[in-house]
């Protein structure tokens, strides 16, 4: 009995310390100050387990078709360059002032997992300012996406991406396309 009300004493305790902090205005939400280490040691490991884990369930169809990388390309260009940058590109404005950082996904594209940049492109991640694309995305045009991103972006020189702006620059992102 007596360990059940130390249990209970206990956890009556973190609640209120919990209710104190989140009522204190402790805690900063700008994006100017970063996370404490084990702060962000937490969210990126929970981040990092939990779109593992709901990953693993997805099938990944073939992602080496040239219109398909193509067509990931338009959608890149429109929608991710601006947080993601590209190779030889200067961060933009928006990017610049996100916390987290969106990551140079550029950088480590060929070693991500093709499961993994579909989950997190379809879903988005709370509180990152990372979208959530499945709403206005079938899940072709995000299979697209994912493969010009495991495909192509990691190994594109500043050059060449240029060359694929002016090439594919102001073409229409349909249903039909990349079929």
């Amino acid at each position: 009995m007596k360990t059940f009300i130390t249990v209970i004493i206990t956890l009556a305790s973190l609640a209120l310390l919990t209710l104190l902090f989140i009522f204190s205005g402790i805690f900063n939400p700008g994006a100017l100050k970063p996370h404490r280490h084990f702060t962000l040691w937490a969210i990126n490991t929970t981040k990092d387990i939990s779109i593992e884990k709901r990953a693993k369930k997805i099938s990944v169809p073939y992602l080496d078709d040239t219109t398909m990388i193509q067509t990931g390309f338009s959608h890149y260009n429109e929608m991710c360059v601006v947080c993601h940058s590209a190779p030889g590109m200067e961060e933009s404005e928006i990017a610049k002032g996100l916390y987290p950082h969106a990551p140079h996904i550029y950088r480590y594209a060929s070693k991500m997992d093709p499961k993994e940049i579909f989950w997190v492109v379809k879903n988005g991640i709370k509180m990152t300012g990372m979208p959530a694309f499945g709403p206005t995305h079938d899940d072709q045009k995000i299979w697209a996406i994912t493969s010009f991103i495991k495909n192509k972006l990691g190994n594109m020189t500043p050059e060449e991406y240029k060359a694929w702006q002016n090439k594919y620059k102001g073409e229409e992102m349909d249903d039909d396309e990349g079929e």
